[in-house]
């Protein structure tokens, strides 16, 4: 079951809401909707968010984006459609039944943090579940034990004006987590911090994930915060959805003029990974005669092998000129990858590794076997859009034989 579903979802502010969205549905635009007095915030939106999936809306002010979040827990109306949180429909929902799936299943973070500035802390962040009716024992400890999640030891007795903002907002997210809810909306929740506080609190709200594995659905109007965090990616224009996918597939390929001008400034280097630009990778165990290893790589139509123990583990890579120069085992003829890294590793994280060193980075998982292998070529392509299609090069450790041959010493 998805965690939360949208099914033709129409917003329209004014008079004859309801006949403007037929008008919609027939085919008349936003601009005429508007000229004849209604204002479309939201347009035909249908979309599932899967459980555990960070899933980001983005778009320009005046999008629709901040209104559709709204209509996610019921706190607009829609004009028309439907809106499902695991199996409650939000929109056949009103008074008592509304507020407690609000209050057990949607939790929101607010752009403005939205505390309470004459409770502690620890009343803030356990604020929903006194809503909820829950203990004061039981809420406090379920608060300190969120706070703690989110790096506010030792502020629990703090009033909210004793904080920075970056604190103050992690106060907001712990009140979130403390709800235990299924979904956590997140309404440009970052965008009222200076850029070093919004960097920290994204990577705390991706370590959280990694931890918790919540279902959030993130408003942003930041293109980089989309990409960084989104696993996937809604582009919303004049209150449609316009692109839908992940930020991979959608710098891949942008599907219209205006999401592609939308990407222009993207950093490239933090959205693509070891996994789009890695060479599928050849191995060999340490323990084969060089000969041996000199014909698979030839056969393989490879420069460059990994190297593994008997564990299928690591050990290093080896070249055609270190295998002509190896006697006895291909053990004299490892040399170290220039670093190694997990598949999820961005371009930034490989651009030091792969510029200090002829030999390729090794993409491993987590039990060290390699995955494949990246050099600087590929790395840099994939950072210039190098391909006629716009997609990253695949790993091009082949391109660089020359380098390879020649760099034992």
């Amino acid at each position: 079951m998805t965690a939360l579903r949208v099914d033709g979802l129409y917003k329209v502010f004014g008079r004859h809401a309801a006949q403007s969205v037929n008008r919609l549905r027939a085919g008349a635009s936003a601009d005429e909707i508007r000229a004849e007095g209604g204002t479309p915030a939201v347009i035909d939106v249908s979309l599932a968010v899967e459980p555990g999936e960070i899933f980001v809306v983005m778009g320009l002010s005046g999008s629709g984006k901040s209104t559709l979040l709204r209509m996610l827990n019921g706190l607009l109306e829609p004009t028309a459609g439907t809106v499902h949180v695991g199996d409650d429909e939000i929109t056949a929902l009103s008074g008592k039944a509304l507020r407690e799936v609000r209050q057990r299943r949607i939790s929101m973070v607010f752009q403005h943090f939205a505390l309470l500035p004459h409770r502690s802390v620890v009343d803030n962040a356990a604020y929903a579940l006194e809503v909820r009716g829950v203990d004061r024992r039981t809420r406090l400890a379920a608060a300190n034990e969120a706070l703690a999640m989110v790096g506010l030891e030792g502020q629990a007795d703090k009033r909210p004006d004793e904080l920075s903002g970056g604190m103050q907002q992690r106060v907001g997210l712990a009140r979130a987590l403390a709800s235990e809810a299924d979904v956590l909306l997140m309404d440009e929740a970052f965008s009222a911090l200076d850029p070093l506080i919004r960097r920290e609190m994204q990577d705390q709200l991706l370590e959280l994930q990694a931890r918790l594995g919540k279902t959030i659905v993130f408003i942003t109007h930041d293109l980089n915060e989309a990409m960084r965090l989104g696993d996937r990616v809604a582009v919303m224009r004049d209150g449609r959805v316009v692109r839908l996918g992940t930020p991979e597939s959608i710098l891949d390929d942008p599907g219209d003029e205006y999401v592609e001008r939308f990407l222009a400034d993207v950093d490239r280097a933090r959205v693509y990974t070891a996994a789009d630009v890695m060479a599928p990778v050849s191995v060999v165990p340490v323990d084969v005669p060089p000969a041996v290893a000199l014909e698979a790589l030839g056969g393989r139509g490879v420069t460059a092998l990994a190297v593994v123990d008997r564990a299928g583990k690591l050990m290093g890579v080896v070249s055609a000129a270190d295998l002509r120069a190896a006697a006895g085992d291909v053990t004299a003829a490892v040399r170290p990858p220039a670093a190694q890294v997990p598949a999820t590793a961005t371009l930034a994280e490989l651009l030091g590794p792969a510029g200090a060193s002829y030999a390729p980075v090794a993409v491993v998982d987590d039990a060290g076997r390699p995955c494949g292998l990246v050099d600087a070529r590929a790395v840099l392509g994939a950072l210039a859009g190098a391909t006629d299609d716009g997609r990253p090069p695949a790993g091009s450790v082949d391109d660089r034989a020359e380098l390879l041959e020649g760099s034992r010493g």
